[in-house]
C-alpha cells in the first residue's frame, strides 16, 4: 500500500469524512427508503410464485428457441380461460419447457394440456402436469419465517459473546431488519415473482450485512478500548474506524456485487425467467443494501446508544474542559508585558505597552565612573 494512498490516508486518519457527525442525513435517507418499501408493500403486495399461492405446473419437451416463451405464453392466452394473465413461462436447458398457472378443473387442465402439446409438437399425454397446493407454500414461509427468528437469536447471542457488548447486538440486528424491509419492498416495487430462491437470497444477503457490521464493529472496539485515557470521545474514535474500514468495505462489496449483477443480467434478460433472476435480484440489492447499513446506520446508532452511557458522559466533558483550559491559558499569559525603566525591571499589562516601548531599543542602567562616587 502507497504511504500517500487513499486508503492509508484514511486509515491514519490524515483525512476523514463526518459519518457518524451526520447521522441524520443517513436517517432521513433510510427513513424515506423503508417508507417507500412498506407503500410498495401496501399498494403492491408481493407477486408470490406458484410455490408460494399454489396452481398448475406442466413440463413438456421441446425444442427451446428465442420465441418460445413467448409462443407458450400466446397458445395459453388463446384459450381464452378466466384469470390467467399471470402466466409463467420458463426453459429448462434446451430441450425442456414449464409454463405455471393458477389453480385449474380437471377441463381446463385438459385445455392447457392440448396447446402446449400443440406447441411442442406431440402428444398431450407427453405434457407432465403437476398441482401444487397452497399449503406446501405455507409450510414453507413458515420454515423460512423460523428460520429467520433462529437466525436473528444466533446472531444476538454471537455478537454478545464475541464483543460482550450486548448494544452491538441492538445496532446489527437494526441493520439486518433495515436491509431485509427494503429488499422485500424492492421486490413488491419491481413485481418480480418471490420464489424459494428469492428466500435463499435474502437468508444469504443477512450474512452479508452481518458481515460488514461486525468487520466495522470490530475495528471500533479496538478504537475505543482504553478510550477513557485518550483525547477522543467515543463519536470521534467510532468514526474513525469507520474510515479506516472504508476501503475494506467498498472494495468486498464491489468485488461481490459484480459476479451478482453477472447472475442477475442473465437470468433477467437472457434466460427470462426462472430462479436466477430472483435470486440474483435479492442478493444485488440486499448485498448494497447491507454494505450501506453497515457504515450509515449499525455505527451511527450504536455510537448513539454508547454516548448516552454516564462514563461516555462524563468523559466528553472531561474533555470538553480540557480543552477549554487549553484556550484560556494562552490568552492569561499574554496579559503581562515585562519592560525596563530607569534600570528596574517593571511588569504592566500588556494593553498599557505603546508601540513605541516596543520598538525602542533595550537602555542598560549606567554606573558613575570610580572617582565620582562617594567614600
Amino acid at each position: 500500500m502507497a504511504s500517500n494512498g487513499l486508503a492509508h490516508r484514511l486509515y491514519v486518519g490524515d483525512i476523514s469524512y463526518d459519518f457518524v457527525g451526520h447521522r441524520k442525513t443517513w436517517y432521513t435517507v433510510s427513513a424515506v427508503a423503508l417508507l417507500i418499501a412498506v407503500l410498495a408493500l401496501v399498494f403492491r403486495p408481493l407477486n408470490l410464485g406458484i410455490e408460494f399461492r399454489g396452481g398448475a405446473s406442466f413440463l413438456a419437451p421441446v425444442t427451446v428457441t428465442s420465441t418460445t416463451v413467448d409462443d407458450a405464453k400466446n397458445a395459453i392466452q388463446a384459450l381464452k380461460l378466466p384469470q390467467m394473465d399471470d402466466v409463467v413461462v420458463t426453459t429448462i436447458g434446451s430441450t425442456q419447457v414449464n409454463v405455471q398457472t393458477r389453480t385449474l378443473t380437471v377441463d381446463e387442465v385438459s385445455s392447457v394440456k392440448g396447446a402446449i402439446a400443440t406447441l411442442a409438437k406431440t402428444q398431450p399425454d407427453n405434457v407432465a402436469y403437476n398441482l401444487i397446493g397452497a399449503s406446501w407454500g405455507e409450510q414453507i414461509t413458515s420454515k423460512a419465517l423460523l428460520g429467520l427468528a433462529v437466525f436473528v437469536v444466533l446472531v444476538m447471542i454471537l455478537m454478545w459473546a464475541y464483543f460482550r457488548e450486548f448494544k452491538m447486538g441492538v445496532a446489527g440486528i437494526a441493520a439486518l431488519a433495515h436491509d431485509l424491509l427494503i429488499t422485500v419492498g424492492f421486490y413488491a416495487l419491481v413485481g418480480f415473482s418471490v420464489t424459494p430462491a428469492t428466500l435463499i437470497g435474502v437468508l444469504t444477503i443477512l450474512g452479508y450485512s452481518l458481515y460488514d457490521t461486525v468487520v466495522v464493529f470490530d475495528k471500533v472496539r479496538e478504537n475505543t478500548k482504553d478510550l477513557m485515557r485518550t483525547k477522543f470521545t467515543y463519536s470521534e474514535a467510532a468514526n474513525r474506524a469507520t474510515n479506516q474500514v472504508l476501503v475494506r468495505s467498498l472494495n468486498t462489496t464491489i468485488i461481490g456485487v459484480l459476479p451478482v449483477a453477472a447472475i442477475l443480467f442473465a437470468g433477467a434478460f437472457i434466460l427470462g425467467e426462472g430462479p436466477l433472476k430472483d435470486l440474483g435480484l435479492a442478493l444485488f440489492v440486499g448485498m448494497i443494501v447491507g454494505a450501506y447499513s453497515s457504515i450509515f446506520i449499525a455505527t451511527p446508532l450504536l455510537t448513539q446508544m454508547k454516548e448516552l452511557e454516564p462514563a461516555n458522559i462524563e468523559h466528553r466533558q472531561r474533555l470538553a474542559r480540557r480543552a477549554e483550559r487549553q484556550v484560556t491559558a494562552p490568552a492569561a499569559t499574554s496579559k503581562v508585558s515585562v519592560a525596563v525603566a530607569d534600570g528596574k525591571v517593571v511588569a504592566r499589562p500588556a494593553s498599557a505597552a505603546t508601540t513605541s516601548e516596543a520598538a525602542a531599543p533595550r537602555v542598560q542602567p549606567q554606573r558613575p565612573p570610580r572617582s565620582k562616587r562617594k567614600k
